[in-house]
Parts: C-alpha cells; structure tokens; sequence
C-alpha cells in the first residue's frame, strides 16, 4: 500500500499532468527503406483528430494534437477555420506548430542554411508564415527542427552557416506575438552525417539566447547519442530557463521514435526527476512543454500513443514519489548509497492502483488500453479506411 501522503503527491502530479500528441503520429508513415502502410491509419486531419480524441477520451492527459504544416496544414492560413471546427467536434486544441523545411526539392542543400539566399529567404517566409498560424490558432509554441548540414567534408563554410542561422531566427522571433515561443530543436546527424547545423543542446541554446528572450531549447529524447547524458543536459538548460519542451520517445540507437520508455524507463523517470527537484527547490511549476514525437510503422498507432501516454502517467508519478528533502540531505552529506536509494525507492513503486483510482474518479477507465480495445473503434476505422489505406499501397509500390 502507498502511503496517503505519496498517494496525495501522485494526485497533485497527474492532475497537473498533460503531454501533446502528434498529428503524424497516427499517419502512415516509414524508414528511409519504404513504408509499411496501416489498413487503419489516418490520412485526413479529420481522421487525425478522430484517432487523437481517442487516446485522449481514455486517458484524460492528450488535450492537445501539434500540427505539421505542409502535412496537415497545405492551405496554410486558409486551413486554419477548419482546424477550429475540429478543435470543437472532437474536444481538443491545436498544440505546438511545426514548420517543415526539409522536404521540398530546394533544401537539397537546407534551409535556413543553404548557400542560396533565395532558399533561405523561402525558408524564412514559410517559418513566418508558421507563425501566423500559430497565431490565428492560439498556439504558443512554434517547433522549430532542422535537417540542415553536409555530407562530406569541405564541402560547406560551417561558421558561415551558423551566422546564417543566428540571423534568420532572431528575424522569426521578432515577428512572434507576445505570447508566443519558439523552440529550437537538435539532433547530432541524420540526415546530414558530416556535420549538422544544429548538432547539439549547447548550440541550441546559443542560438535561442541569441535570437531573443521568448526562444528556448526543445530537448528530443532520441536525439542524442548513446550513453549520453540527457537529465544533465535537462538540469543545465532548467538552471538557465531555458528547457521550453520535450519530444518524448524512445531510441536503441538514436532517433528510433520507439514507444516511450519501452527501452530505458530508468531514463525517463531520471528526467522528471530532475524537474520535479528544479520545482521543488524554486517553488514554482517548470513551463515546460510535454511533446510525443513518435511515427509506428510496425504498432497500431493509437494502441502506441495510448502506451506512451500511460507509460508518461506512470513515471511521472514515480518521479513525484521522491522525498526531495530527504535526498537533499543526503547529498549535502554525500550519502551516496542512502541518496541513491531515494531514487530507486520512488522508481520501484507501482504506482498503477493509485493511477487507477486517480483515473476512476475523473470518470476515465482504470485500463485506458482495454477500454479503447472494447470500443469497437479500431474496428470501425479499418473498415472504413482500409480500401483507402490499400490503394497507397498500390500506388507506393
């Protein structure tokens, strides 16, 4: 039995907990290699709204679908009355807006990076124009990730690029309204494997400090190599305030977009602890933002986020488990095995009947994956969408 007290600080935690969902999560998507299309995967914003309310109907904690521009958006600000009737036809709002400067034929050679200032000033323009829409949809967050770098050596002026950069996006935050934030995300390679414009937190973070006080970082859980660090990077960047959000997934390697925590959960717990001690110690909730940046290609793609989303619940209980002042203590004292213990105590401890009862007394079921399977939605779904999701399959192939 956990005690009242723990009981108390799990309920406290999930009540103030939501994490958002994104859009092309629920869409067919693949590998470098090829895609293995879903007879039930969305492919409408419609369908992608339909498939979010779901996760968020039986977990209570998915308020919020973040929206791919070109993908989900083509029509740009034209699109943005139909984003407001789903907003209310299927009880959630638009969350963060992702620009896309990586697909179109002429960031061969990136973006806000390229060479050609004619491709960086078409990169710039459809940030802007991003921003706009997360204007006109009351979106605070602009996501801001980059596929920019080179291949091989020489064959780029790095410092040259990074000034390219440093220019634009302080150009972007200029233009944000007062509310509003961008997040500048890294990732150390893929696609470009000599070197990446933005290939790590610290060049993030010189970057959004440069661009202006509403920039922060946007630390993506699978964009970092292995063995690496991320509570660390996560305590530095709340120090500086400047932590803006998370893209939660999980990696073997890097960048796997696995199912949050089916890998390393120690690791994520490891995370919200370090936030709940930063909130601890300055007595204030952390503004951060919770992302889910996942694509299945071999999962149901609900039954994933429904996973994720209470794997999320689970260690983010466990983490408000830790009794900070005890642990506090013993690090002044250098306890270390007695400070350890503080930690892996909390991350034993089932939380799941607590989660249950929390779940049961805001009218959710206490098994959000059974529930959704009994629904008969997934079932409906496929017949509805499967001659649609086989005639891609014939055309991709």
């Amino acid at each position: 039995m956990i005690p009242n007290k723990q009981t108390d600080s799990i309920v406290n935690a999930l009540n103030a907990f939501q994490i958002e969902l994104p859009s092309w999560g629920f869409a067919n998507t693949g590998t470098r290699f090829g895609k293995f299309l879903q007879p039930a995967a969305a492919l409408t914003l419609d369908e992608k709204f339909s498939d979010a309310g779901q996760v968020h109907k039986w977990t209570g904690v998915c308020p919020a679908v973040a929206l791919h521009v070109l993908w989900d958006m083509p029509g740009g600000v034209n699109d943005v009355r139909e984003v407001q009737r789903l907003e209310v036809e299927h009880g959630l709002r638009a969350g963060s807006i992702n620009p896309n400067t990586f697909e179109s034929q002429i960031y061969k050679y990136g973006s806000l990076g390229n060479p050609d200032p004619a491709v960086r000033q078409e990169a710039l323009d459809h940030i802007l124009r991003s921003a706009e829409i997360a204007r006109h949809l009351g979106s605070r967050d602009l996501s801001l990730w980059f596929a920019d770098g080179s291949n091989y050596p020489g064959t780029q002026n790095i410092r040259r690029r990074r000034r390219w950069f440093e220019e634009n996006l302080k150009t972007v935050h200029q233009q944000l309204a007062p509310q509003q934030r961008m997040l500048v995300e890294y990732k150390p390679f893929e696609p470009a494997f000599y070197h990446t414009d933005i290939a790590d937190w610290g060049m993030a973070l010189l970057l959004a400090q440069a661009a202006g006080p509403q920039a922060k970082v946007l630390v993506d859980t699978g964009h970092h190599y292995q063995a690496q660090n991320i509570e660390q990077i996560v305590a530095w960047l709340l120090d500086l305030d400047m932590l803006g959000g998370f893209h939660f997934n999980d990696r073997r390697y890097a960048d796997d977009d696995l199912t949050m925590g089916s890998i390393d959960p120690y690791q994520v717990f490891r995370i919200f602890h370090e936030i709940r001690c930063f909130e601890w110690e300055e007595g204030k909730r952390a503004d951060i933002a919770y992302m889910i940046d996942q694509s299945h290609n071999l999962k149901g793609k609900i039954e994933a986020m429904i996973q994720t989303a209470t794997s999320a619940m689970e260690l983010y209980a466990k983490a408000a488990l830790v009794d900070q002042e005890k642990l506090a203590a013993h690090q002044r004292k250098c306890d270390l095995v007695d400070a350890e213990t503080c930690l892996k105590d909390a991350f034993a401890t089932d939380v799941r009947p607590v989660i249950r009862e929390w779940a049961q007394s805001r009218g959710l079921p206490a098994d959000p994956m059974e529930a959704f399977r009994q629904s008969g939605y997934l079932e409906r779904i496929t017949a509805e969408r499967s001659k649609r999701n086989a005639a891609a399959v014939s055309s991709y192939a």
